[in-house]
């Protein structure tokens, strides 16, 4: 057995049979003298892949016993998936803030920047996932976009968004409609305009996709319409997409509240 893992895996692979790292498919460690049959599986731990560091500051807007709201910069996920695990906004919060109970009550895309709302205690997530899930937060955003001569605005686009596993982009296709979003043109400069996305939904990248759908695709977007590869350390050309607004009534105390990001965008 050790012998297979070497040979795969190399000498660091034997290192980890001595440290008692690598266990059968029942839990149970894996020793020089082990014996599997063929086709058997072992598990072994692995160390992440050293993250590039996202050169960007989260900012705080609000911090208390319950909720902490930030402003997220672009390129920084919300919290840990695949490939991003210690540059996130959640692990650098936690750390940051000494906030072990911190957890995010909804998600903004790792390349959108603005307003984010973190529960500070375990006991209170639900309450404020439940906002999220009933459909009672309002969420601007603001983007940047081509201006599209003949294309009437305000306009509410209403579609089905399908995002498959694997699949970099989302796809609209027939069926029952599960992503609604408002779009205004508030201000424009020469080709490009400053739109506000107001969406009633929550589907992934539904923002870029309707934005996609109606011929003006965001500003610096990776993926709509076509995918393009980028150096996974370039910085400079963020998605102009901005979480602007988040506003509620708090579920435990019953005030109305309302979070501005700071950042501003730029082609």
């Amino acid at each position: 057995m050790v012998d297979e893992l070497a040979a795969r895996f190399g000498p660091a692979a034997v290192d980890q049979v001595v440290r008692g790292e690598v266990v059968d498919s029942a839990g149970e460690r894996v020793t020089a003298g082990t014996r599997l049959p063929a086709g058997a599986v072992v598990y072994t731990y692995r160390e992440p892949a050293e993250e590039i560091s996202v050169p960007f500051a989260i900012d705080v807007l609000h911090w208390d016993e319950n909720v902490l709201v930030v402003d997220k910069p672009h390129f920084l996920a919300t919290m840990p998936r695949g490939r991003h695990v210690t540059e996130t906004a959640l692990v650098r919060l936690r750390k940051m803030l000494d906030l072990p109970e911190l957890a995010p009550a909804h998600r903004l895309d790792r390349l959108t920047a603005g307003v984010l709302l973190f529960t500070v205690r375990r006991d209170v997530r639900s309450a404020y996932h439940a906002l999220f899930a009933q459909r009672q937060v309002v969420k601007i955003y603001e983007a940047l976009a081509p201006v599209k001569p003949g294309l009437s605005l305000p306009l509410t686009l209403r579609s089905r968004i399908v995002k498959r596993r694997s699949i970099l982009q989302a796809v609209e296709e027939p069926g029952p409609v599960n992503a609604e979003t408002r779009v205004e043109l508030v201000d424009r400069h020469d080709a490009v305009g400053r739109y506000r996305l107001t969406p009633s939904t929550g589907q992934t990248h539904q923002l870029r996709v309707h934005m996609n759908s109606m011929g003006v695709p965001i500003l610096n977007d990776p993926l709509y319409p076509d995918v393009v590869e980028l150096p996974p350390d370039d910085f400079t050309r963020p998605l102009q997409l901005l979480a602007r607004t988040l506003a509620f009534r708090d579920p435990l105390n019953g005030k109305d509240v309302r979070y501005e990001s700071g950042r501003a965008l730029g082609q």
